[in-house]
């Protein structure tokens, strides 16, 4: 039996399906499966989720929402997702650093497939932990807090290492932000002031199909207690005054709310509204985390193969990272910029046009996100992760008999 994700295209192979609401339930799937793979908001468009036997859902495990104010930490379940928990927040006067481009996505699965938002200096969502909660494959609850061994690889962990069933995230004092759409911006600009462009608001994305003679739209996000000062002119690009979705045909209601409007931070540094269906769903996704420094040569490149990329996609998205210490993390050790491919849903298309792409962007040492879609022919991810032998070692002390290891983690373990 299967389980499609959120956008259709794939299907999650097990010969079961489980969704426990307890942890004592949960405890007893796992000790009934030889293998097992733990499934979020179904938000990846691989094979990371499959399994051989059992999946076990987490969306119907204790929504649990712990804040503690004098740590400035919140503990929440795995499988809540952001959106959920950022309302709890909020309403009690605390905030996140960042939120994804969707509020739909699970906390566990987005954490430890190194998911992000956007800004200069603002680390992805991982960046976030301070502590897990981990159901090993024995029934034994393993706590890990940020500074212990073992910690900056367990944080991102593919679900290689057990069930994540409570997350504790780092939070800070509620703030209110505001963003602005810009059209038109220069390639040149691009080129010459990426790191102006990037570094002027608390996060900026680029939204292009790379065959335009400028980049459509640039996103502008600022906090309030931040502004950046940015006038009507946006590095050559104008203001819009009129609303707009990153994708021209699709309805602008989905996106959060634009044209400076300040707002709550959890109704602004998302793109897409918590209430609506995200994005396009008829869609597949591919992202590639370029080394900051490379970044010239990586936009150079993908324009190159314009004529190539273009036909299959609804949009592309270019974003900054900041650099962490997570060991599988996509910006261990470096910034990184997303190259984020939205694709129309046509599978054998989009492998057809992979293998281009990442002759562009794999010799530069982009790694691909983990959740998204991309080949990898010819086995180059694994050198890109400098402590993959230390997961290898870790993974095998949590999970010693390959329980939660599928073949898209057998690959890289």
């Amino acid at each position: 039996m299967g389980e499609l994700n959120w956008a259709g295209n794939y299907e999650y192979r097990a010969a079961r399906i489980a969704a426990p609401g307890s942890l004592d339930d949960l405890r007893e799937a796992i000790g009934s499966a030889t293998k097992v793979r733990a499934l979020g908001s179904r938000h990846s468009f691989n094979a990371l989720a499959d399994s051989a036997e059992l999946l076990v859902s987490t969306a119907a495990l204790p929504p649990a929402v712990r804040i503690d104010e004098q740590q400035r930490t919140v503990t929440v379940g795995g499988g809540m997702r952001y959106g959920d928990v950022a309302r709890h927040l909020q309403e009690a006067g605390w905030a996140l650093h960042n939120l994804a481009s969707l509020p739909h996505i699970s906390v566990a699965g987005a954490v430890a497939t190194a998911t992000h938002g956007s800004g200069d200096r603002n680390g992805n969502l991982a960046t976030a932990v301070r502590g897990l909660r981990i159901l090993r494959a024995d029934g034994e609850l393993v706590d890990l807090r940020r500074g212990e061994p073992g910690f900056d690889g367990a944080v991102v962990s593919l679900g290689a290492l057990g069930v994540v069933v409570e997350v504790t995230l780092d939070i800070e004092p509620s703030f209110d932000a505001s963003q602005r759409l810009f059209a038109g911006l220069p390639w040149e600009a691009v080129a010459t002031q990426f790191d102006s462009i990037t570094s002027s608001a608390y996060s900026v994305s680029l939204f292009t199909t790379w065959d335009e003679p400028t980049v459509a739209l640039a996103w502008v996000k600022e906090r309030a207690d931040a502004p950046s000062g940015i006038e009507d002119d946006f590095f050559g690009a104008s203001a819009l005054t009129t609303p707009r979705h990153m994708i021209e045909t699709m309805d602008v209601r989905n996106t959060t709310e634009q044209l400076g409007v300040a707002g709550p931070w959890n109704e602004r540094l998302p793109h897409f509204r918590f209430e609506f269906t995200p994005s396009n769903g008829a869609e597949i996704q591919s992202e590639y985390l370029v080394p900051r420094a490379r970044i010239g040569e990586a936009i150079e490149g993908v324009r190159r193969i314009a004529a190539v990329v273009a036909p299959l996609l609804l949009v592309s998205e270019i974003r900054t990272v900041a650099a962490d210490e997570l060991w599988l993390s996509s910006a261990y050790g470096t910034d990184v910029v997303g190259l984020h491919f939205t694709w129309v849903r046509d599978q054998a298309g989009v492998e057809a046009v992979l293998p281009a792409l990442e002759a562009v962007l794999l010799p530069l040492g982009a790694r691909p996100h983990w959740g998204k879609l991309y080949l990898d022919r010819d086995g180059i991810v694994p050198s890109l992760y400098p402590r993959l032998d230390a997961f290898r070692s870790l993974a095998r002390t949590f999970d010693p008999e390959g329980v939660f290891t599928n073949a898209f983690v057998a690959r890289y373990l």
